[in-house]
């Protein structure tokens, strides 16, 4: 199954916000919607980073509740793992576990068509053992 098969079941919705926004917009936005990352993009979809709640933590961590006020700019991660709607999602699945990274933006020409997170491929997965098994259940009752 292709990534594609996600986006079309979940929807191509994905929360942004501009680098100059701080990490207490990004902490608000990510409670009010209760998600766990937003991508930070120019204003036309282009990825410019991720920022997820592990990062808000770290920066609080190092610097105190005054690294709220910083730029999304200055904590997000800059160099962003994103698949295509063509790529195997047994392969998105393993480059985010070797990653250790819960999200990935989906791009198609440079701009971005959405996002998957490893709750959907673990999801996908989950669906496609269970039909396995049901299929095994069913041979077997029928021999």
């Amino acid at each position: 199954m292709q990534v594609s098969a996600i986006l079309e079941s979940k929807g191509s919705e994905v929360v942004t916000l501009q680098p100059e926004s701080t990490l207490a917009d990004a902490a608000r936005l990510l409670a009010k919607r209760k998600i766990g990352t937003v991508v930070v993009t120019a204003g036309d979809d282009i990825i410019l980073g991720i920022l997820s709640e592990r990062d808000i933590v770290r920066a609080v961590a190092e610097l105190g509740a005054g690294a709220l006020e910083a730029p999304l700019s200055a904590h997000m991660t800059k160099t962003v793992k994103t698949a295509s709607r063509s790529d195997a999602l047994r392969g998105v699945m393993e480059k985010m576990t070797q990653g250790r990274f819960r999200h990935m933006p989906v791009v198609e020409n440079g701009r971005m068509v959405g996002i998957i997170s490893i709750g959907d491929v673990v999801k996908w997965r989950l669906a496609q053992i269970e039909a396995e098994a049901s299929a095994m259940r069913d041979y077997i009752a029928s021999a």
